[in-house]
C-alpha cells in the first residue's frame, strides 16, 4: 500500500491500521534487547531526574524555543 493510497483511506480505517501497526512495534519493542551501554544511558539519566538535578519537558513547552 502506497502513502497516496493510505491518504485516500477513511478515518476509521486509518485508525485501525494505526493501531494495528503501534501493537506490532510494541511487541517487538518489549521483546528486543536493551544494549547494557542504553541502559546505563536511561538508568543515569531518570536518576538526574528523580534526584531534582534534571527536569523532563513536554513537547509542547520546548517547541518553540527550537531554531
Amino acid at each position: 500500500m502506497t502513502a497516496d493510497e493510505i491518504k485516500r483511506l477513511p478515518v476509521e480505517q486509518k485508525i485501525q491500521i494505526m493501531e494495528a501497526l503501534w501493537d506490532d512495534l510494541r511487541e517487538r519493542f518489549e521483546r528486543a534487547e536493551i544494549p547494557a551501554s542504553v541502559k546505563r544511558l536511561l538508568d543515569e539519566r531518570r536518576d538526574r531526574v528523580r534526584s531534582g538535578q534534571a527536569q523532563l519537558l513536554d513537547w509542547d513547552s520546548i517547541k518553540g524555543t527550537l531554531g
